[in-house]
């Protein structure tokens, strides 16, 4: 084989292993990190959905009593009360 022309030089292992370490590689693509991020939000909003559905449907009492502190204080009161 023929020497490269025009005064290029070969890049040895060391300079080869150099350029690849310098690259970033992101190991986690955004799907992942989307997804934990999403997760949680779902979570915590299916949890809320879920006391509301409860409190107004099955309890039928009124919407606007959901967003008030002590209305969960209560509740949390009776099922963990000693």
């Amino acid at each position: 084989m023929s020497e490269p022309k025009s005064g290029a030089k070969r890049e040895t292992k060391a300079e080869s292993k150099s350029k690849e370490a310098a690259k970033p590689r992101s190991k986690t693509s955004g799907w992942k990190i989307a997804v934990r991020i999403m997760i949680p939000i779902l979570l915590i909003l299916a949890l809320f959905g879920g006391m509301t559905f409860g409190y107004v449907v099955l309890g039928k009492q009124e919407l606007s009593e959901v967003f008030k502190w002590d209305t969960w204080r209560h509740v949390f009161d009776l099922i963990f009360a000693p």
